[in-house]
């Protein structure tokens, strides 16, 4: 009864999220009933167990959630985040519009920028050289999904982004673990994600497909004349990542460093004193919903692991996947954040109850971080991400329009190198 009980709670949660309904709410009424199915008491399984990994990931995770919202909206703000990806754009120049958008999106995700700022700032930059370009308009989402929600989030030793941290609380590596395994994924990510998006871009103007403009198309925001410098633009993103990986910095003391870089650099962006606390109040107010939805999907986790059923699904998924903890690593890790809809929530629910078990079968944390890492950026990219249905809102696209690029790109693409990538760590650990 327990595991029917988690099967009936990981497929709860799916199904709500996918139907709208918030983490938030679904996190925890799927709980009780993981926790009801396992013999639980209510009560206690709900203000201890979930409560209790739920605030648990607050206490670990909320600076970095924090400090991290305020730093993307200082960059969105103040335009230095368009300053860099226009820059970026027409470097690479119209005749590559897919290429400029994909790798401006890299630049400022690796720089420790949010997905959700890169979709907003990068949409409007991108369709304006797609439509000088002639690319339709479609395949802005898959573009801009491959620019953020992959390789910088996920693959690339040294990123800031929340993906690549979070393994190091559970196995005591940093944010450059396995390097040259993360860079052979991300290769391979890359051009196997570039190259399918040219070739259906060539089938779709061999079938006369062309960009079409909408009475409402106003892209460009300001012109590059109009934005701070790149040369001061782009100091900020450098000196997380610096600080980070060069300086070894904690991840919140180099993007509380980053935020003081940002804020005196481009000061005479703000015009007036409330205009800076505004944008300071607003990242403030952004990052709470975006813990409270991650930490609550790691309570539901806690409840899980809680239940005499996990001890029985542990032991059969290590059997499926032969005793390998890099493989079992990477299944239950996809698994997981196909179920809660992310990245973040499925890695954490995954090392809070398994970390130990990875380590116990004799998998090696560098490699573990990185797989894992990899893993989470799977299938957690299904419908009902709330990274996709942000990007589609943003883009006015569909999700029958767009999502089989974003699908291909963002998920399958990685999700078949997160499995190769097991034999070469299962060989060299």
């Amino acid at each position: 009864m327990s595991v029917l009980g988690i099967v009936i709670g990981l497929i709860g949660i799916m199904v709500a999220c996918m139907k709208g309904l918030s983490i938030l709410i679904a996190a925890p009424i799927f709980s009780m009933v993981v926790a009801a199915f396992g013999g639980m008491e209510l009560l206690p399984a709900f203000m201890e167990t979930y409560m209790g990994g739920a605030s648990g990931y607050i206490m670990d995770f909320f600076p970095m959630f924090f400090l991290g919202a305020i730093f993307g909206k200082i960059m969105e703000d103040t335009g230095a985040a368009a300053a860099v990806g226009n820059w970026i754009i027409d470097k690479i120049g119209a005749d590559k519009a897919i290429l400029a958008v994909v790798v401006a999106c890299l630049v400022l995700t690796y720089g420790g920028i949010s997905l959700f700022v890169v979709v907003f700032t990068m949409y409007p930059l991108g369709m304006a050289i797609f439509k000088e370009a002639n690319v339709p308009k479609r395949f802005i989402a898959g573009s801009i999904a491959f620019g953020s929600f992959t390789i910088t989030m996920t693959a690339i030793p040294g990123s800031p982004q929340i993906q690549n941290i979070i393994p190091t609380e559970f196995f005591g590596t940093d944010a450059m673990s396995a390097p040259f395994l993360g860079l052979a994924a991300a290769v391979i990510i890359f051009i196997a994600g570039y190259t399918y998006l040219q070739r259906e871009l060539k089938k779709a103007w061999a079938n006369g497909e062309k960009y079409i403009e909408a009475e409402d198309d106003n892209f460009g925001g300001e012109d590059q004349e109009g934005l701070p410098s790149v040369a001061l633009s782009i100091i900020p993103l450098v000196s997380v990542v610096v600080l980070l990986n060069v300086f070894e910095m904690n991840i919140n003391a180099a993007l509380f460093w980053g935020n003081a870089i940002a804020l005196i650099l481009l000061w005479n962006r703000f015009e007036v004193i409330k205009d800076v606390a505004g944008t300071l109040n607003e990242g403030a107010n952004g990052s709470l919903t975006a813990i409270m939805n991650t930490a609550l999907a790691v309570g539901f986790g806690s409840v899980v692991q809680a239940v005499p059923g996990f001890d029985v699904l542990v032991d059969v998924l290590g059997e499926v996947t032969l005793g390998n903890p890099y493989l079992f690593g990477v299944v239950s890790t996809n698994a997981l954040a196909g179920a809660t809809g992310s990245a973040s929530g499925g890695m954490s629910i995954a090392l809070e109850a398994l970390s130990e078990s990875f380590l116990a079968m004799g998998g090696q944390p560098e490699l573990l971080h990185r797989l894992i890492a990899i893993a989470s950026g799977g299938l957690d990219v299904l419908p009902h991400n709330g990274a996709v249905i942000t990007l589609l809102v943003v883009t006015g696209l569909t999700h029958k329009e767009a999502y089989k690029d974003i699908f291909v790109v963002a998920l399958l693409i990685p999700v078949i190198v997160g499995l190769l990538a097991v034999i070469p760590a299962t060989i060299i650990g």
